[in-house]
C-alpha cells in the first residue's frame, strides 16, 4: 500500500528556515516522481517543487531561490528545504506520488497526482 507520510512543519519567524521530509511506504521513492504543494487557508493547492524520476527538478516561481527538494534514496524520503520564509509561505504543505501525466512539466497540475499524504502545517509568523 503506497503511503506518504509529512513532518518537519511547524512555526518559524520570517527569514527563517524549516525542512520538510516526506517518507514512503509500499514503494520505492526513486521509482517515480514526487511533488510538493501547499494549500494556504481560503486558496487552492498550487504546486511548490517536484523532483522527477530521473532527478530533474522543478520549482514554482515563488520559491525559486529559497526552495531546494532532494532525495534520499536509502532512507526513501524526499526533503523539501525552505529558507528565508515569508509570511506567505503559511499553508499546509502535502507531497503527493502516483505521477499520471506523460510530461513531468504537467507537475504544478494536482490532478496529476494519485497519491497524497496527510500534510504537515507550517506558519512563519512573528
Amino acid at each position: 500500500q503506497v503511503q506518504l507520510v509529512e513532518s518537519g512543519g511547524g512555526l518559524v519567524q520570517p527569514g527563517g528556515s524549516l525542512r520538510l521530509s516526506c517518507a514512503a511506504s509500499g514503494f520505492t521513492l526513486r521509482s517515480g516522481a514526487i511533488g510538493w504543494f501547499r494549500q494556504a487557508p481560503g486558496k487552492e493547492r498550487e504546486g511548490v517543487s517536484c523532483i522527477s524520476k530521473s532527478g530533474s527538478i522543478y520549482y514554482a516561481d515563488s520559491v525559486k531561490g529559497r526552495f531546494t527538494i532532494s532525495r534520499d534514496n536509502a532512507k526513501n524520503t524526499v526533503y523539501l528545504q525552505m529558507n528565508s520564509l515569508k509570511p506567505e509561505d503559511t499553508a499546509d504543505y502535502y507531497c503527493a506520488t502516483n505521477f499520471r501525466h506523460l510530461f513531468i512539466h504537467d507537475w504544478s497540475l494536482i490532478s496529476a497526482w494519485g497519491s497524497w499524504g496527510q500534510g504537515t502545517q507550517v506558519t512563519v509568523s512573528s
